[in-house]
């Protein structure tokens, strides 16, 4: 009989008790505890199964779980005898970051000291304790909601200390989610006062902490040492590239095979695999979510469930947000493309608004984009290093993006799609008054900030047009921006899947000062004609079946024309 599948349980104790269904990972402890290392740091995806191993790494060690041997018997972990005799011998402290989501560093900073209170109250019988003197147990209580950055930065540097002297052992500490009040700041606006708060506690805790036994910490990203852990020399990064600990997040195909097959669902593993796999740690290929593939065996069904677990609210920000050439390459991901770039899986958060490098590394590490393949670039090409083939991860992912983009077009209401419905029926008129609606709206959505410029507003502004052309019409049409054709680069090109359906392709120019918006539109569309944009298209379609628009800009005011090839290059004869 199948185990019951429940979804979202993070409890070890509760999954084994329950008789939860339940991938054996606890080869994990065995691995992490034979490694030596003083301080872990391990980066996962979210909803990777990041919370649950940290838990159960407190079940394992901690002296509050003394005695619970019925949790491991049946487990791998267990039938290494030395290991029998480590359960539940070492003070832990685990406390988690996952809750401290806040628009701006004061209500930020009030999260984490109530963590910390939280904590601080598992262990208020130290306070009945003659191991403490008076001083420490008033240095204890001084650990409140309005404690200032050095009690706070000092907390479980202390909090050690005390547990040390209660049973005369060093502790092990576990730290889950530590960068989601990073990622928060940066999206926040308030990177440098959370960095600074962080890198004090970082500090303390790990770095000069005597009473420290070992640490594990876990996150999506690995954020900069420069930011938080500089001169932290103690530290072991474990990204996705890292053969430590390689399967021991995430489920295996053989993993996931064995699940189907326990309820009854092993004719469904193709899909499965397009839907949820695509991950790969260290030398490990075909990593499945594990979120998804158990809400999968739940509901029996499938849907886009990992993506629906958060807003993607940081993700959302820096494709928004992006160059042209940023969108320009998520179009082609889209297609199902692959796109080449270069990246640091050392996250420089500060850093993202401007290099994208940065931006594909935390991609990756999110688990939104997985490598394909790679290749070196040697020096005498202008740059050294590696460059990696990169595509989404899988359909799920590929799903997230689209209802991420859609939603970029929400503020418009109604005009986004009724601009989309006078595009396929060559209503000019009604694609200008939709689209200066859509204009007036999101311009400055896409703007990158203060450092935008009029010019480089609606660049932005139509790549991000143009990704939410291609989720809405890619089932009629291939969809590519700024690539070669006649002896020139378009700016956008339709090329249909249907003989009924017109090819179409659209030109972006900015009005010059003292120029109309009119004759720009006119002159966006002599360069379509003059640089014979359309000669791959005329392979394909009949000059009356091919469309030309010409789109311009000023600030937020945007004016179109259009007509189709063969009567637009008569009128150009004619003039």
């Amino acid at each position: 009989m199948a185990r019951t599948a429940a979804v979202g349980v993070q409890d070890f104790g509760k999954i084994i008790e329950n008789q939860i269904f339940y991938v054996d990972k606890t080869h994990f402890i065995k691995e992490w505890w034979d490694s030596k290392d003083d301080v872990t740091l391990i980066t996962r995806p979210r909803r990777f199964g990041k919370t649950l191993a940290m838990n159960m790494l407190e079940y394992f060690f901690s002296v509050r779980y003394e005695g619970r041997s019925d949790l491991f018997e049946t487990l791998a972990v267990w039938e290494d005898e030395a290991y029998r005799k480590l359960q539940g011998t070492y003070p832990v402290i685990f406390l988690s970051f996952a809750g401290v989501k806040a628009n701006n560093y004061n209500d930020a900073r009030e999260g984490l000291l109530q963590e910390f209170v939280d904590v601080y109250n598992r262990y208020d019988f130290l306070l009945e304790s003659d191991r403490l003197s008076s001083r420490e147990k008033e240095a204890f209580l001084n650990v409140k909601e309005n404690m200032s950055d050095m009690t706070a930065a000092r907390a479980f540097l202390r909090l050690s200390n005390f547990l040390y002297q209660y049973y005369e052992k060093k502790v092990i500490i576990l730290l889950d989610e530590y960068d989601t009040p990073i990622q928060e700041a940066y999206a926040g606006g308030y990177w440098r006062e959370m960095t600074d708060f962080m890198r004090g506690l970082f500090n303390y805790t790990f770095k000069t902490n005597p009473y420290l036994e070992r640490a594990v910490m876990t996150g999506i990203t690995r954020v900069s040492k420069e930011s938080i852990f500089s001169d932290l020399n103690n530290l072991e990064v474990i990204t996705a590239a890292s053969k430590k600990y390689e399967t021991a997040f995430g489920f295996t195909q053989r993993e996931v095979f064995q699940a189907l097959c326990e309820f009854g669902l092993s004719d469904q593993a193709d899909d499965v695999k397009r839907w949820y796999d695509g991950f790969r740690f260290g030398d490990c290929d075909n990593i499945y979510n594990p979120w998804s593939v158990i809400k999968f065996l739940d509901e029996k069904k499938f849907a886009p469930y990992w993506v629906n677990t958060s807003s993607n609210r940081l993700i959302g920000r820096l494709l928004q947000k992006g160059s042209p050439k940023l969108k320009t390459a998520f179009e082609d991901l889209l297609q199902g493309r692959e796109v080449c770039a270069m990246f640091d899986e050392q996250v420089v958060f500060d850093q993202l608004d401007e290099d994208e490098a940065s931006v594909w590394g935390f991609l990756l590490a999110a688990g939104y984009v997985k490598i394909a393949g790679y290749h070196t670039i040697h020096p005498g090409f202008g740059t050294e290093g590696i460059a990696y083939e990169l595509r989404l991860t899988n359909l799920e992912i590929e799903l997230v993006f689209q209802k991420l983009i859609r939603g970029w077009f929400s503020v418009c209401g109604s005009s986004y799609e009724d601009f989309t419905k006078a595009f396929l029926l060559h209503d000019v008129r009604h694609m200008n008054i939709f689209m200066n609606r859509i204009a007036l709206a999101t311009i400055s959505f896409f703007d990158a900030g203060s450092r935008a410029s009029q010019i480089s507003e609606p660049e932005r502004f139509y790549h991000g047009l143009v990704l939410g052309l291609m989720v809405d019409l890619r089932d009629r049409y291939t969809i590519t921006s700024n690539r070669e054709s006649g002896f020139g680069r378009y700016d956008v090109l339709f090329e249909p899947y249907r003989d009924t359906d017109d090819g179409m392709i659209l030109e972006f120019k900015v009005a010059e000062q003292g120029e109309s918006l009119q004759d720009t539109a006119k002159a966006a569309i002599r360069q379509i004609i003059n640089k014979r944009y359309a000669a791959g298209l005329e392979q394909k379609c009949r000059k009356d079946k091919i469309r030309l628009y010409g789109f311009a800009f000023r600030g937020k005011e945007v004016y179109i024309d259009g007509g189709y090839l063969g009567e637009l290059e008569e009128s150009m004869l004619s003039v």
